[in-house]
C-alpha cells in the first residue's frame, strides 16, 4: 500500500483533533509520542461507534491493544487541526487490525499512519475471545 496515496475519503470514520502548544517538542514540531495519543483518542471513539465500549471494565466483549506499528511520513507543527481516520483493515480469529492515518489541515496526504493490532478480550474471564460480529461487519480491507 502506498501510504502517500491515502486520502481522508478512504476512511468512513474521522475524528477531528486540535493540537495544543504543549504538543510540540524542542524541535518545534509535534512530538512523535503525541501522535500516539491522537491515535488512541480516535481509536477509542471508533470502537465505541461500533459498539465496543472499552470504558466498561467488566465487559465480556472488549479489546486489548497488542502491538503498534507507526510510520512517520512528514512533520507538522502547532497550531493545527488533524483528522484521524480509522478502519478495520484485517481480521484474524481473535485479533484484528485498526489502520489509522492522521491528516493535517495543510495537506491531502497523511502525516502519520499506524496499524494497531487489537485482540478481542473478555475482562470478566481474563481470556481472549473470538472476534464479535460487530467487528466483522465493520471490516474494510484495502484493495491492493
Amino acid at each position: 500500500m502506498n501510504l502517500n496515496s491515502l486520502r481522508r475519503e478512504d476512511f468512513n470514520y474521522l475524528k477531528s483533533i486540535q493540537s495544543r502548544w504543549v504538543d510540540m517538542d524542542a524541535l518545534r514540531h509535534i512530538n512523535n509520542a503525541v501522535y500516539l495519543s491522537y491515535f488512541e483518542s480516535a481509536r477509542v471513539e471508533f470502537l465505541d461507534s461500533l459498539g465496543i465500549n472499552i470504558n466498561r471494565w467488566e465487559g465480556d466483549k472488549s479489546v486489548i491493544l497488542a502491538k503498534m506499528e507507526i510510520d512517520y511520513l512528514r512533520q507538522s507543527s502547532y497550531p493545527n487541526t488533524y483528522d484521524v481516520g480509522c478502519r478495520i483493515s484485517r481480521l484474524g480469529t481473535k485479533s484484528f487490525d485498526i489502520f489509522s492515518a492522521i491528516f493535517d489541515n495543510n495537506g491531502i496526504s497523511p502525516i502519520v499512519t499506524g496499524t494497531f493490532i487489537t485482540v478481542c478480550f473478555n475482562y470478566v474471564t481474563q481470556q481472549t475471545i473470538l472476534i464479535p460480529k460487530i467487528i466483522k461487519n465493520a471490516h474494510e480491507p484495502f484493495n491492493e
